[in-house]
């Protein structure tokens, strides 16, 4: 078993601000700003451009920011669920864990649908669709829903880990106590 250090610098500045404004953008839409409006729109449009900028940086980022360091393959998910069967998932690991990555992902594939979704809305095809408006307010409540489970796990890993991974997404250090 490998013995983490008490702290270890893990997520560089562009993904903790990248986090935090896509947390900040997605608030905006779902509960501030009126939907169909140009200012929810263009919020729209900022987070699907974050998302894609972090992909970008999925492949030229800082090590525990690139996809090959956490990419959720079926091996490494099946390692982190069997290690969990055993007990051993109080240690944690350096970066996103494959169940972390996979929620990750899963998160930003949601927001690019809800861009996707959006802008349809205001072509001349799409224009008054009730099924697509339907399924971009499914799609924004599958993003609210997964985000609080998201932030739960965040709470709970971080507790099961003895690690401070709230405080990590504002520092960049990973602290164990």
């Amino acid at each position: 078993m490998r013995h983490a250090p008490a702290s270890e610098r893990v997520w560089d500045p562009f993904v903790r601000v990248f986090h935090w404004s896509l947390v900040g953008l997605v608030v905006l839409n779902l509960w501030v700003l009126e939907e169909g409006e140009a200012p929810h729109e263009w919020a729209g449009y900022a987070a699907v451009t974050l998302v894609l900028l972090r992909v970008v940086w999925g492949f030229i980022g800082t090590r525990h920011a690139r996809f090959a360091d956490f990419w959720p393959t079926p091996a490494r998910l099946r390692a982190h669920l069997l290690a969990w069967r055993r007990g051993e998932s109080r240690t944690a690991t350096p970066g996103h864990n494959p169940l972390g990555a996979l929620m990750m992902l899963t998160l930003m594939g949601l927001v690019l649908l809800l861009g996707l979704t959006g802008w349809l809305q205001g072509t001349d095809r799409f224009w008054g669709n009730e099924a697509l408006q339907d399924l971009h307010e499914a799609l924004a409540d599958g993003l609210v829903v997964l985000a609080g489970l998201h932030a739960a796990a965040a709470l709970v890993m971080g507790r099961l880990e003895r690690t401070r991974l709230v405080k990590a997404m504002f520092t960049g250090v990973k602290e164990r106590y």
